[in-house]
């Protein structure tokens, strides 16, 4: 267990950073849902939705490329760390010159013409976040989780302070005096385009804060090196371009395929993009989790335990999945208001999301198997066919259920993923997890949730609180009473 307590803490350190830096941002949330439309939220959910698929792209998986090949005893001039960044930047400098070129015409085919300042500021924001990726690789693999921390809560920080500045400060005294000095720097007409602006002078800060790290563009580009780099990378895009389908295509889709007019198509996509932020707990873990576990699976692997190792990190990688669902779903009523009341007729979308993403955080424990083995375009298979299953579902039920037709689809494509994932694992990279006690406690924490729903509630412990704690009770007794031995050799240690 000692081995999994170095992950946890790991983890922990980058939890604790992202959950705290993702809970300021989270604040961000009842903020845009109280202030703005669901339909102009809409447009923001449209435009993250896009940067996802192009943060893979302009990444061609050198990030992890670099752990793959990273010169782990010469650290002081890693070549490879040299040439994965120098080529990075290179590609990153001839996207943005694309778009400058092309911005007019693009911002009109996605009916933004009287906005093209939108795609501007997210084509600058998708450059300087893909060109830091690999300096946050490198801080990474050299266990920098201090560091690595300190700039992403910075990031964020910037990003919640200038959000409040532009969106509730200005306003006020705009509205108070328009002739006030606020006026050089503040546009009411602008409105929404607040929050892209926010978001690229975080990440304009944070690009300068990781400028030491940009000393190892005089290390030199190998080429032979980067041969074997990108055979190895390329894949991973793919993997990484269809994950982004699994996960942004249907913010996508919605305002194409639901059987609305434009506005009402708008408005029910930034209900849904504005529920699926009530999955934010679990996407923070799992994100944690990936950060560690990545550069951990790779240094472990050569160990005699590792595959054991592995199992047991998959098993209370789910017991604490499992807690996080139950945490969101039995107190749905609390967490309800950090959405504004437009945007709440949409949560039933949220149990089925946090599962979906429970699934997600499966296979990314399972998909250890072709990353050891070298065998990523094997992966990228498996994440072609999950994209494959969103896409075909999402155009399918989206038209006939809406919106909750797309949480359905994220569950199938995710759980099939890991299904898939395991059977594969099994032949090539064969690990014993314990598949009953994994299967067993989603289960109980489905059952759980289900209690929760159809039990009657009233007063004394049939309180919908209290009914809630009780419940939350018997799950965390569940795991004591069947983990208590690996738990008690957790605690002597």
């Amino acid at each position: 267990m000692g081995i999994i307590r170095k992950l946890a803490s790991q983890t922990a350190i980058y939890g604790i950073s992202s959950i705290f830096g993702r809970f300021l941002n989270y604040l961000l949330v009842p903020l845009y849902t109280y202030y703005f439309s669901a339909a102009e939220y809409g447009v923001v959910s449209e435009f993250y939705a896009y940067a996802g698929f192009f943060s893979v792209l302009l990444l061609f998986g050198f990030e992890t490329g670099y752990f793959r090949f990273r010169d782990k005893e010469h650290s002081g001039r890693d070549v490879a760390y040299s040439t994965a960044l120098i080529f990075v930047v290179l590609v990153n400098l001839g996207f943005l010159l694309t778009i400058l070129l092309i911005n007019t015409r693009l911002s009109a085919a996605l009916n933004y013409a009287n906005h093209p300042e939108y795609v501007l500021f997210f084509t600058l924001i998708l450059t300087l976040d893909a060109i830091a990726s690999i300096p946050f690789a490198r801080l990474r693999a050299e266990d920098k989780a201090f560091r690595f921390a300190g700039i992403k809560v910075t990031e964020i920080l910037i990003t919640v302070l200038l959000s409040l500045f532009f969106i509730i400060y200005c306003p006020k005294v705009y509205a108070e005096n328009p002739q006030s000095w606020i006026t050089r720097i503040y546009n009411p007409a602008i409105g929404i385009g607040y929050i892209f602006i926010a978001n690229l002078i975080a990440s304009l800060f944070k690009f300068m804060l990781l400028a030491p790290q940009l000393k190892g563009l005089a290390w030199g580009f190998n080429r032979q090196l980067f041969g074997r780099m990108i055979r190895y990378s390329l894949p991973m895009v793919v993997i990484g371009f269809a994950g982004i389908i699994n996960e942004m295509l249907d913010r996508a889709l919605l305002k194409y395929l639901l059987p609305y007019d434009w506005q009402t198509n708008m408005k029910m996509l930034g209900i849904y993009s504005a529920c699926y932020k009530l999955s934010i707990l679990m996407t923070l873990f799992i994100q944690a989790f990936r950060y560690a576990a990545e550069p951990f699976f790779f240094a472990y692997s050569d160990k005699s335990d590792a595959r054991p190792v592995y199992a047991k990190v998959l098993k209370f990688f789910v017991i604490f999945c499992v807690f996080i669902f139950l945490l969101v779903t039995l107190f749905i009523d609390f967490f309800k208001y950090f959405l504004g009341d437009e945007f709440r007729a949409g949560l039933e979308v949220v149990p089925i999301l946090l599962l979906a993403n429970l699934c997600l955080g499966i296979y990314v424990n399972l998909s250890i198997w072709y990353k050891l083995t070298d065998r990523t375009l094997m992966g990228a298979f498996v994440s072609l066919a999950g994209a494959g299953l969103t896409i075909v579902l999402n155009v399918w039920w989206i038209p006939v259920y809406g919106y909750v037709g797309s949480a359905w689809a994220t569950l199938a494509c995710y759980a099939s993923m890991a299904i898939v994932s395991y059977l594969l694992g099994r032949h090539y990279y064969p690990v014993a997890y314990d598949v009953k006690r994994v299967i067993g406690y989603i289960t109980l924490g489905v059952g759980l949730y289900i209690a929760r729903v159809q039990l009657p509630v009233g007063t004394g412990w049939q309180h919908p609180w209290l009914l809630s704690i009780e419940l939350m009770s018997i799950y965390i007794l569940m795991i004591i009473l069947f983990e208590r031995r690996q738990i008690a050799i957790a605690v002597k240690r």
